[in-house]
């Protein structure tokens, strides 16, 4: 579904949300949601082509929390950057702010050990 607009309705505490869109985890390009449509399993982001359907988009992930989600009967997932197949994905409409932080760790580890 390159180039179309992709959407979802969303319920949140019993009361319908229309989500206005998601930000790419991985270029932080925001890609418009409209009402009566999905954002499927496989989608990608048509600028960097990221999987959309990941922990890292959803309203849900948070990485302080126990199994890094705040839905308590999702399947533990290891790769929260690639595509799954997970029943309690919300797209999130607020940007998360540097993914898993693997990058940042690795320049911290190798600023630590720099010689010089």
């Amino acid at each position: 579904m390159p180039g179309a607009s992709r959407g979802a309705l969303l319920a949140s505490g019993g009361f319908l949300e229309q989500a206005s869109g998601v930000i790419c985890h991985a270029c932080q390009s925001e890609i418009l949601l409209g009402a009566g449509e999905s954002l499927g399993f496989r989608e990608a982001c048509d600028r960097c082509r990221a999987d959309l359907h990941v922990c890292l988009n959803c309203a849900h992930h948070d990485p302080s929390a126990y199994n890094e989600c705040h839905e308590p009967n999702a399947e533990r997932l290891l790769d929260r950057d690639r595509a799954n197949r997970c029943d309690y994905f919300r797209p999130a409409s607020q940007p998360r702010p540097g993914g898993s932080g693997r990058e940042q760790a690795m320049a911290d580890l190798e600023n630590l050990f720099k010689k010089g």
